[in-house]
């Protein structure tokens, strides 16, 4: 407004004259704005009250008319008015767009009723009008964007408010707090449904590939996830569809991070959230620090116990691998990783020798040994099952990572486990004798029983 022609006293006379005549029509304004504003939008009237919308126009019309007449150095009343009204409309509700269209529609009212009155026929008051044409539509200009920086402002504290009561509402699900209705409104505020299938995957901190800053549900390859980001880990909750598994949840991480990362089993609700989430690090636990893998709990239970119980696991360690730990550094490294592939290879020692890029009674020997140190037989399956869990046990306590394909991916070996034939023999120390023929030894019979087991666990898989 500092560009404007100087006006006389003459002229702010005038001008304050006008705008009295215009204050003594105020009530007859404030009907017929509101009629304009109920005819453009039914919106408005869903957010206020009439007798209220009625007040609040009438004090922002009288504030604005005012403003027009007052000396150029007073306060701006009419700016603080419209930072208020702003304010307020943002926490009401009101869409922005209908703000803005308020002022607006008010301000071509008042002009309209300026020029169009009595005073406004009169040739000087007229052209004095003219000459404030740009100081009222500046005045115009200046209530709206000030109402509607205002509302943004107020928007943006309420979403963050509402983001952060959401974060609340979820971290008190993950943490498995049970307070009544909680997850009914942490449902109504995430627009998740109470009751359906979720997962709960953790990662590893610095992983940023799906993360969303606030808890919004994101689409992912038909999945929905909500991150929370905590100081030691991710936790993603995913909402599954009745037709989807876990096995498209793993695959769409796995593609968009690099792991490590562990996957609970599902869930029928959001009040098991917590629970879930305990399985998910759980799950990840049984990864190595160096590892790229997404693993579900479900495919690692057996690992999964040992890590569950670290004192448990070092005695596991100590009790089947006691004298093998006595070995040089290098010693130990090679006959521990020969039984990693060797049980990553399902018992094959000439898979597992084409691994390790040696001969396959290479392996046969080192297995030997190992029975040896360890005074355990591969062909026994209880043998065999404690010195997997040990290999586990040793791995994910900072032993260190053996056969390098990392955290024990792929299946053990299980005596009895049908592979390729004549690859792999019942036990490493006897490689070259031949199966007697006719009754069959407590070992056969109990690797029967433990093969029987694990095919009747992949069926109910």
């Amino acid at each position: 407004m500092g560009g404007r022609r100087p006006r006389t006293g003459h002229d702010w006379k005038l001008l304050a004259e006008s705008c009295k005549a215009l204050l003594e029509r105020l009530p007859e304004l404030v009907d017929q704005h509101l009629r304009q504003l109920a005819e453009h939008s039914p919106v408005y009237a869903q957010v206020l009250p009439h007798d209220q919308q009625w007040r609040e126009a009438e004090t922002a019309m009288r504030i604005g008319i005012e403003t027009i007449s007052a000396p150029r150095a007073s306060p701006r009343r009419d700016l603080e008015h419209a930072e208020r009204a702003g304010r307020r409309r943002a926490q009401q509700g009101l869409p922005l767009e209908l703000l803005v269209h308020s002022y607006r529609s008010a301000g071509y009212l008042v002009w309209d009723a300026l020029l169009e009155g009595p005073v406004g026929r009169e040739p000087e008051r007229l052209a004095v009008l003219m000459r404030a044409a740009t100081m009222v539509w500046s005045a115009v200009d200046a209530q709206t964007v000030a109402a509607s920086e205002a509302y943004r402002a107020t928007e943006r504290e309420l979403r963050r408010r509402t983001d952060e009561q959401l974060q609340a509402l979820l971290d008190a699900l993950l943490e498995g707090q049970e307070a009544p209705g909680l997850a009914a409104r942490a449902a109504a505020g995430l627009d998740l449904p109470e009751q359906g299938p979720y997962a709960v995957v953790v990662l590893r901190p610095e992983r940023r590939d799906l993360r969303e800053a606030v808890p919004r549900p994101v689409q992912g390859g038909g999945l929905r996830f909500i991150w929370r980001m905590r100081a030691d880990c991710e936790i993603g909750v995913v909402a599954l569809d009745a037709d989807q598994d876990l096995g498209r949840v793993v695959r769409l991480l796995s593609r968009r991070c690099s792991g490590p990362g562990g996957v609970s089993p599902v869930v029928s609700g959001l009040g098991e959230l917590g629970r879930a989430r305990r399985l998910a690090e759980l799950a990840l636990r049984t990864c190595t620090p160096d590892t790229t893998e997404v693993v579900r709990l479900d495919q690692r239970m057996p690992t999964a116990l040992v890590v569950s119980q670290p004192e448990l696991a070092g005695r596991l360690v100590t009790g089947v691998f006691g004298a093998l730990l006595e070995l040089e550094p290098a010693d130990r490294a090679v006959l521990l990783e020969t039984l990693d592939v060797w049980l990553l290879c399902e018992g094959s020692a000439g898979r597992a020798a084409g691994r390790l890029y040696c001969h396959r009674n290479t392996v046969f020997n080192r297995l030997r040994r190992l029975e040896q140190l360890t005074s355990r037989s591969l062909a026994r399956p209880r043998d065999l099952i404690e010195m997997t869990l040990a290999l586990d046990a040793y791995r994910l306590s900072g032993g260190g990572v053996v056969g390098g394909e990392g955290c024990g991916a792929g299946p053990r070996y299980i005596p009895g486990h049908p592979g390729r034939q004549g690859d792999h023999p019942p036990s490493p120390g006897s490689a070259r004798r031949t199966p007697k023929r006719g009754r069959r030894s407590d070992e056969e019979v109990a690797a029967d029983v433990l093969r029987d087991a694990f095919q009747d666990r992949a069926r109910v898989r």
